[in-house]
């Protein structure tokens, strides 16, 4: 018995000791990432000019103009989620237990005789008559009147754009860091916060269609 105390007490120590240097390592993690938060803060209140104008939120090419028009808003937004056009999804919610979901847009939905949902799912369904991508679509979502996804693999397997989803506790930081990994790479991202409020999306366009399992590699560099 006396014997094996003592191994018990090495193996709890031992324990413990990982447990500190893990400890140690993410604070020196956290240190890295304020001091590269505020060399960037540094360098954004240096860009700043007299005027108080941010001029990396300035338009760079006096060709670039903001869209004013429905037709313009609609044709901007269609240029950057550029997905499937033959097909798109809606935002369903069940008023009964408040789940959500996206289901195919389809012409066929709920027509009695033809419709079998839900006991059918849409992907199985053999009267299938998916909408495609018109800009109406487009416009009633940015006006509200529904909320409509993309599917963004396209039927060769490439993609036009990679998302990168953050949430848990700590999603502000990491989207953060992905952010400035991103500046520091020199590649565009543009940042939101999720519908719930309780994370954030990043976003990254390309300039033609990529590989997907290109695109998927890249993000998990940035990561």
């Amino acid at each position: 018995m006396s014997d094996s105390t003592p191994t018990v007490n090495a193996r709890l120590l031992l324990d413990a000791i990982a447990r500190k240097k893990n400890e140690v390592g993410e604070l020196e993690r956290l240190r890295q990432f304020a001091e590269s938060e505020l060399r960037r803060l540094e360098t954004e209140l240096e860009t700043l000019d007299a005027t108080g104008r941010d001029p990396l939120l300035e338009p760079q090419h006096s060709t670039i103009t903001i869209p004013v028009s429905g037709a313009e808003k609609v044709a901007l937004f269609r240029s950057l989620f550029r997905g499937r056009d033959d097909v798109f999804p809606l935002l369903w919610t069940n008023r009964r237990t408040g789940r959500t979901g996206y289901a195919p847009a389809c012409g066929n939905e709920w027509v009695p005789g033809v419709c079998d949902k839900p006991r059918v799912r849409c992907g199985e369904c053999p009267n299938q008559a998916f909408l495609p991508v018109r800009d109406q679509v487009i416009l009633d979502h940015l006006q509200g009147r529904h909320v409509a996804g993309v599917y963004a693999l396209l039927r060769d397997e490439t993609c036009w754009f990679l998302a990168a989803d953050f949430d848990g506790a700590d999603w502000m930081k990491d989207l953060a860091a992905f952010r400035e990994t991103c500046r520091s790479a020199d590649l565009p991202v543009a940042v939101e916060r999720s519908r719930s409020g309780n994370g954030g999306h990043a976003w990254l366009f390309f300039d033609a269609p990529v590989s997907a399992a290109a695109a998927r590699q890249m993000g998990c560099h940035l990561i």
